[in-house]
């Protein structure tokens, strides 16, 4: 990590520097504010709020997480992590039951950096950051669904919202199998931290 960088979860106090960069970027991904992966809770209906307020609205429920690296009072990246039931809507979600028995507590869906820090090693700190978190709320395993690079072709680093394979190996997660045409499932079970 970036000695000048500190990773901080995704609270009601941090919400305002989160939101500073979703902000930023215009909702992030046409205004998603990083929503997409959510569904409904008991107390909160997607479709009754803008994204934002929704996403907010999570983070007070404590049903949205995120490790969030901070460079200074700016939040810079996140990664964000969750249970299964927090962040039921993943891409290709069909395939990825029917071979998947028994689902691990935690997965991680979607990285946000900063344009002006993209490619310098922060979607690393912020999925070491989300996997440290998850350590102290008890560990278990984590399942991801990186992209797969194809060698040779460039691809914008705004595009790789779960990063890539390279990265979770890097992070020792292992690879399992692939879903659609450029997705992975790899995961990694993580020790709960004392």
């Amino acid at each position: 990590m970036i000695d000048t960088h500190v990773i901080k979860p995704l609270t009601p106090e941090t919400f305002p520097a989160w939101q500073a960069l979703a902000d930023k970027h215009n909702g992030v991904w046409g205004g998603c504010y990083c929503s997409y992966f959510h569904s409904d809770t008991a107390d909160t209906v997607k479709s009754e709020y803008p994204r934002v307020e929704f996403k907010e609205r999570l983070v007070h429920e404590g049903v949205a997480h995120a490790a969030l690296v901070f460079d200074g009072d700016d939040a810079i990246a996140w990664c964000q992590f969750g249970s299964p039931e927090e962040l039921p809507n993943i891409y290709h979600r069909k395939q990825y039951d029917a071979g998947e028995p028994n689902p691990g507590p935690w997965r991680i869906t979607c990285f946000f950096v900063d344009r002006d820090h993209r490619r310098s090693g922060v979607a690393y700190e912020a999925l070491e950051g989300a996997l440290q978190l998850i350590a102290q709320a008890g560990g278990g395993e984590v399942v991801s669904f990186p992209n797969e690079l194809v060698e040779g072709k460039r691809t914008s680093s705004s595009f790789l919202h779960n990063g890539t394979r390279a990265m979770f190996e890097k992070a020792g997660f292992t690879f399992e199998r692939h879903i659609g045409t450029s997705k992975t499932v790899m995961r990694k079970t993580i020790a709960a931290s004392a």
